[in-house]
């Protein structure tokens, strides 16, 4: 079990890893823009993105026609968050521009086929990379007999005209994807209408769609990015609400008492953390160096630093401009004579 500190670690460190990612690759520039270069690139699309962050971005895979380090880190799919069970598709985008390319998806697979069957792609398994921009979307489906978190895998090669493998490739990743127990005829039409979760017909659909939603010409609702739902009035947070926070509108969580943040990650302290500590969970601290305790009252210096020092360690003490001595105790003027 991760603790909830860790989880928070994680997930903090995907935001920022998303927003570094989309400003090194700016649409506002357009010749960073990979879209307006004429190699091969692949990415997530924005509206994908902000379905599950609620920031207006891509995230790119491959730029130029390299794959980008982060994607060969080892380390890079534990920061990586469960797919929700309200997200059923990831959409991409690639091209190939000027160069040829060719791509075999060579592995789709479940780990855990008793509640999630293996990935499904909306293109042939093999193929060329097209020359401009074009969408697909693996497509994640739940048996929706059971709850629970199932593990899955992706592989993709990517050839040049030559056969020669792209640097980085195959690609391969594991995923985690969050499923719900649900009703039967909900696969029947998920994969069709892939922007809401669909139960069925509804003959009363007009009625009783909410949050600007619409009803298709087969009665069911169709929801707008945010919300999901039968009738569209479930909103949709990604990352998801932490803590016991619940989604009340799009990428917004009402927090339970003694959390705060964008996604209820942070704490609320009914004492302040001393000596630079930081609330980092309801009533947890986490001191600084030199200082422990449940407010980071105490402190590592058996003789307190003087001249306004702060221990930095045990009986060490860091020392303002102007003083030195192991507790801070020597002036400027004094060490001269």
């Amino acid at each position: 079990m991760y603790s909830k500190r860790s989880v928070m670690l994680k997930k903090s460190v995907f935001i920022a890893f998303i927003t570094f990612v989309s400003t090194a690759y700016s649409r506002n520039d357009p010749k960073n823009d990979p879209r307006n270069n004429g190699d091969l690139a692949l990415w997530i699309d924005e509206k994908q993105v902000k379905m599950f962050s609620g920031m207006s971005m891509e995230i790119y895979a491959i730029v130029n026609g390299n794959v980008l380090p982060y994607i060969l880190d080892p380390n890079f799919e534990k920061y990586l968050p469960v797919i929700p069970s309200e997200v059923s598709y990831v959409n991409f985008t690639w091209k190939a521009g000027t160069k040829k390319y060719y791509y075999h998806f060579d592995r789709l697979q479940s780990f855990d086929e008793s509640i999630l069957e293996p990935p499904v792609i909306s293109i042939k398994t093999k193929g060329r990379v097209p020359r401009r921009p074009k969408e697909f979307s693996i497509h994640l489906p739940c048996l929706g007999n059971s709850s629970g978190i199932a593990k899955f895998g992706i592989g993709l090669l990517i050839e040049t005209r030559k056969g020669k493998p792209l640097n980085g490739t195959p690609l391969r990743l594991k995923l985690k994807k969050e499923c719900s127990q649900r009703s039967k005829t909900f696969n029947m039409y998920l994969f069709c209408y892939p922007t809401s979760i669909i139960e069925g017909p509804d003959p009363e659909c007009d009625k009783k769609c909410a949050n600007q939603g619409w009803c298709n010409h087969e009665k069911i609702c169709q929801c707008p990015e945010g919300y999901m739902g039968q009738y569209c009035r479930t909103a949709l947070c990604y990352p998801q609400c932490m803590n016991g926070g619940n989604c009340t509108s799009p990428g917004i969580c009402s927090c339970p008492p003694g959390f705060q943040g964008r996604h209820c990650e942070g704490g609320i302290c009914g004492e302040k953390c001393l000596n630079g500590g930081k609330c980092i969970q309801k009533d947890t601290c986490e001191c600084s160096k030199g200082y422990y305790g449940p407010h980071c009252e105490y402190s590592r210096c058996i003789i307190p630093c003087l001249n306004g020092g702060k221990c930095k360690a045990v009986n060490k003490c860091r020392c303002p401009r102007g003083f030195k001595g192991d507790h801070c105790e020597i002036g400027a003027c004094k060490a001269a004579t």
